[in-house]
C-alpha cells in the first residue's frame, strides 16, 4: 500500500507506469489484431485520440526504456518544484505539440510520418530543467539579451541537443519543438505553483 502511495504522490513514477499499462495495451491490442493505433499520423483528425496515446505508447522496450531512463533523470528533480497537475499537463501539452510538429514538418518534405513516445514531452521536461534553474536565470539576467536573443540562444541549444541525440528513427522535429518548448517555458517559470 505505501509503494502506491508513493507512486500516487510522485508525477514521475506515475508516468512510468502510465508508459508500462499503455505498452502491454500495445500489446494485447497487436496481439488480439484489434485496429486500433497509438500513434499520431496524417491526417490527424482522423484520429484525434492518438494526439494523447502518442505521448504514452512506445515502438519497443528498448525505446520504453531509454525514456523511462530520461525521464527518472530529470523528472524526479522537476516534480519537487510544480505540482503533479501542471506537470502532468506540462508533460502532456508539450508532447502532443512537439508529435504535431513532426507529423506537420514531415508532411512539408514529403508522405507525412506517424510519431509514438514520449522523448517529445520528456526533451520538454530537460528544456525546463536546463533554463528554470537559477544558474541559468542568473546567466541569463546578467546577460544583456534581448528576449528575442534569448529565443535565438533557446533555438541553437535546442538544435545542438538535437544534432547530438540524433539516430536513425528519431523524431528530430519532436526532440527540437519539446526541447524548445521547454527551454522557454522553463525560462519564464511556467511550472511555478502560484502563490
Amino acid at each position: 500500500m505505501a509503494q502506491l502511495t508513493v507512486v500516487s504522490r510522485s508525477p514521475t513514477l506515475t508516468l512510468v507506469v502510465a508508459f508500462v499499462v499503455v505498452f502491454a495495451l500495445q500489446r494485447v491490442v497487436a496481439l488480439l489484431q484489434i485496429p486500433l493505433t497509438f500513434a499520431l499520423a496524417p491526417p490527424v483528425g482522423a484520429r484525434p485520440w492518438t494526439l494523447v496515446t502518442s505521448v504514452y505508447a512506445h515502438l519497443s522496450v528498448g525505446h520504453l526504456l531509454a525514456n523511462v531512463a530520461v525521464l527518472l533523470l530529470v523528472g524526479l528533480y522537476l516534480e519537487r518544484q510544480t505540482s503533479r497537475l501542471r506537470f502532468h499537463a506540462f508533460f502532456l501539452l508539450t508532447g502532443a505539440l512537439s508529435g504535431l510538429a513532426e507529423v506537420w514538418a514531415s508532411g512539408l518534405l514529403g508522405p507525412g510520418v506517424a510519431v509514438l513516445g514520449a522523448s517529445g514531452g520528456i526533451a520538454g521536461l530537460v528544456g525546463y530543467v536546463l533554463a528554470g534553474n537559477r544558474m541559468s536565470d542568473t546567466l541569463l539576467d546578467r546577460t544583456p539579451l534581448s528576449p528575442r536573443a534569448q529565443l535565438g540562444v533557446f533555438v541553437v541549444v535546442a538544435g545542438a541537443v538535437t544534432v547530438v541525440t540524433a539516430g536513425p528513427g528519431v523524431a528530430l522535429i519532436a526532440h527540437f519543438a519539446g526541447l524548445l518548448i521547454g527551454l522557454a517555458a522553463g525560462r519564464l517559470h511556467l511550472l511555478r505553483p502560484s502563490r
